[in-house]
């Protein structure tokens, strides 16, 4: 448990940078004998001497006050940095699910500023139970993300809803097909993501249309699934969906729609019901999520 308290930290300051007891207690309207009883506590306490105190002379600070004091200045900057926080002196973190970062985020950071050139602004990357736990913490403000791995204290807006794809080797006989059904791929092998509340999802999805799948590979990026498809490994399984038909590899692939209607999610704009809101938190909110300000949510 800390003994000293900051109030004792300003007065070592003062006193350091008024140069005398007499000057610092008028400063910091107090009595010099108050003053004086302060400093000899705190010397007392940490069984080291600040300053050199002599009857008439100026007071001198020792080596060891020197450091101490410099460390309290910062202490008590913080201090006040602390207490002075607001939504202009913030720094606005948007997080984004990593597998779709690329399609959100940039974009979304540069709406946010053009609409607001006074505030500032930071993106941030992470998996789901990465960013459930930088909004819990107050390390992020909003995420962008499908919304799996969010219960809680968490409220959610949606922008858009979307369906999987499937990805498969060129002469795989599903590349042919215009769009598949789960069913298509029940005794497909598939490939997966390694990350557990996106396997515990795919396993769900399976379950509600009675079918279980086979999985082969477990993989931590999409570009690997791509790749893995491509070389005819199985048939890879994503909500998200880049352009073109090489692998990185440079191996061509064919990307097809699942229609199965159960299997369509939704990207939504999730934040903390904990935190506390603003007018700059209720303009940012309505910025990223104009058309949806009357599907606020929450769960938990």
């Amino acid at each position: 448990m800390l003994y000293l308290t900051l109030r004792q930290y300003e007065y070592i300051v003062g006193v350091a940078d008024a140069g005398s007891l007499t000057k610092a207690a008028a400063l910091m309207n107090i009595s010099q004998p108050s003053l004086s009883v302060a400093i000899t506590r705190v010397e007392d306490h940490l069984k080291r001497a600040i300053f050199v105190r002599g009857k008439g002379a100026a007071i001198e600070i020792t080596p060891y006050g020197h450091r101490l004091i410099a460390k309290a200045r910062d202490l008590l900057a913080l201090g006040a940095e602390i207490e002075q926080d607001s939504d202009t002196s913030h720094t606005w973190v948007l997080g984004c699910f990593s597998d779709i970062a690329p399609w959100y985020l940039a974009p979304a950071l540069k709406q946010l500023g053009d609409r607001f050139p006074m505030l500032s602004f930071a993106g941030r990357e992470g998996r789901f139970a990465d960013l459930a736990g930088y909004l819990a913490e107050g390390q992020m403000d909003f995420a962008i993300s499908y919304d799996v791995g969010f219960a809680g204290h968490f409220k959610r807006r949606k922008l858009a809803d979307i369906a999987p794809v499937a990805f498969v080797a060129t002469d795989h006989p599903l590349a042919q097909k215009v769009a598949l059904d789960l069913s298509d791929l029940n005794n497909e092998t598939l490939i997966l993501f390694t990350e557990n509340l996106s396997e515990e999802f795919m396993r769900d999805l399976f379950a509600r249309v009675q079918l279980t799948p086979v999985i082969g590979q477990k993989v931590a990026s999409l570009e690997m699934m791509r790749s893995l498809a491509a070389n005819g490994a199985g048939v890879g399984i994503s909500y998200s969906c880049p352009p073109g038909d090489l692998s990185y590899d440079g191996k061509r692939l064919v990307t097809v729609p699942i229609a199965t209607p159960e299997a369509k999610t939704e990207i939504a704009l999730i934040w903390s019901s904990l935190r506390a809101e603003s007018p700059d938190f209720n303009a940012i909110l309505n910025t990223l999520s104009p058309k949806a300000t009357s599907a606020t949510d929450s769960r938990g």
